[in-house]
C-alpha cells in the first residue's frame, strides 16, 4: 500500500461500531415524550434513516409525527439520550478494530466523518479505545450539508491534508456511499441493512461487501487497498 499517499476516512455508526440500536432507542425516547410509541416508530422505520445525520432525521420525524417542538431542543434531547446509552455499551465490529490497528501501524492517515454530533463521536471513540488511533474527527454538524452531500468527507480530507482522489471511504449506508462518490473518493461499502445492498448508491462503490460485516475482514480490505 502507498501509505504516503492513501488516506482512509471512516463513517462511524454502523461501520466502525454497532451503534444504531442506541440511536434508535435515543430517538424513541425523544419522540416518546410527545406520544410517539414503539409501535409508531419501530426498528424498521429507524433503518430508513441510517446514514442520514441526526438533525436531518429529527426534522423529518418531527414533521411526520406532528411533534411541535424546536429542532434544537429535539436534537439536544436525542444527543443526551444517545450519550447515556453509548457510554454504557457500544460494541466495535472486531474486524474493523483489526483494520484500524493495522492501518495505524502502517502509518496510514485516518479520519472519522460522521452524521453524529462531535460529543457523540468523541464519547464512542473514547469508550471503545478507538480514540488511540483515530484523532481527526468531523461531525456533519460542523459542515453546511450532511450526507449524501460530500461536505463531511471533503472536510475530513482537508484536515488530513489529503486530496480527495487519494482518499478511501468506508461506509455502511447509501447516503454515505453517495457522499463519497460526490466527493470524488473511492468507497468500500459494507451495507448495514441487508436490503440496501442493491441500492444504486452502492453500485457506484469500488468494493462492496454485500453481507456487510458478515463478509468484511481486515485482511480482505488491506488486500483491496494494496491493489490485490
Amino acid at each position: 500500500m502507498d501509505t504516503a499517499r492513501t488516506s482512509v476516512i471512516f463513517d462511524l455508526d454502523g461501520t466502525l461500531v454497532d451503534s444504531e440500536p442506541n440511536y434508535y432507542e435515543a430517538t424513541l425516547r425523544t419522540l416518546g415524550a410527545y406520544g410517539v410509541t414503539r409501535e409508531d416508530f419501530g426498528w424498521e422505520h429507524h433503518t430508513r434513516f441510517i446514514g442520514i445525520g441526526t438533525r436531518e432525521s429529527l426534522e423529518i420525524l418531527a414533521g411526520r409525527y406532528g411533534v411541535d417542538a424546536p429542532l434544537d431542543g429535539l436534537l439536544a434531547a436525542t444527543n443526551g439520550h444517545y450519550l447515556e446509552l453509548a457510554r454504557a455499551s457500544t460494541p466495535v465490529f472486531p474486524e474493523m478494530r483489526k483494520f484500524v490497528e493495522r492501518l495505524y501501524a502502517d502509518g496510514v492517515p485516518m479520519a472519522v466523518a460522521s452524521g453524529s454530533s462531535r460529543p457523540a463521536i468523541e464519547a464512542v471513540l473514547a469508550g471503545t479505545g478507538l480514540d488511540a488511533y483515530l484523532t481527526t474527527l468531523v461531525s456533519a454538524e460542523e459542515v453546511p450539508r450532511g450526507k449524501p452531500a460530500p461536505d463531511v468527507f471533503l472536510e475530513a480530507a482537508r484536515r488530513l491534508g489529503a486530496v480527495p482522489e487519494r482518499c478511501v471511504v468506508l461506509e455502511d449506508a447509501p447516503p454515505g456511499a453517495a457522499a463519497a462518490r460526490a466527493a470524488g473518493m473511492r468507497c468500500l461499502a459494507l451495507p448495514y441493512v441487508a436490503g440496501t445492498a442493491d441500492d444504486p448508491a452502492f453500485a457506484g462503490a469500488d468494493r462492496v461487501f454485500r453481507r456487510g460485516q458478515a463478509d468484511f475482514t481486515a485482511q480482505a480490505a488491506l488486500r483491496w487497498l494494496a491493489g490485490g
